[in-house]
């Protein structure tokens, strides 16, 4: 968490607020998608996470990429916004967000994959035909998405 969003929880307790994030969606040569099982919650998600101040969401995604994964975005592109009842989520300490999600897809990257143990349990590629259950709702339909762009 950013000192800015320490702060802003500070003053805000655990109310809902809307904050911005970086998704990615790395794909390999095969289109399996890139995934981490959260250490908090165990779900799997995507790379990502929120935009600091003064930071692009482009710049964003590829930091969250690099801390969380060990891989360097050499090349992203936008894919998609998401927003709405769709990106909400409680945390396990009970901080509320409304995400304003941008996701890019990454095809292009260098580095070892090594996992950011505070935050990732362990980092595995899936097929978009057999991806795990446990899945937020906002990460299943990026899934459905992205099957309709790729076909």
């Amino acid at each position: 968490m950013s000192d800015y969003l320490k702060d802003l929880r500070a003053k805000t307790g655990h109310m809902p607020l809307l904050l911005p994030h970086s998704v990615v969606i790395l794909l390999d040569k095969n289109n399996n998608v890139l995934l981490e099982e959260r250490s908090d919650d165990g779900y799997f998600d995507f790379p990502g996470g929120g935009i600091d101040l003064k930071e692009s969401a482009e710049e964003a995604a590829a930091r969250e990429l690099k801390e969380e994964t060990g891989l360097i975005a050499n090349k992203l592109e936008f894919f998609k916004l998401y927003s709405g009842e769709i990106t909400h989520y409680v945390y396990f300490n009970g901080d509320e967000i409304y995400g304003l999600d941008v996701v890019y897809i990454c095809r292009d990257y260098s580095g070892n994959l090594v996992p950011q143990l505070e935050e990732v349990k362990r980092l595995s590629f899936h097929s978009l035909d057999n991806m795990p259950e446990k899945m937020s709702i906002r990460n299943k339909q990026i899934v459905k998405d992205l099957l309709k762009h790729l076909n």
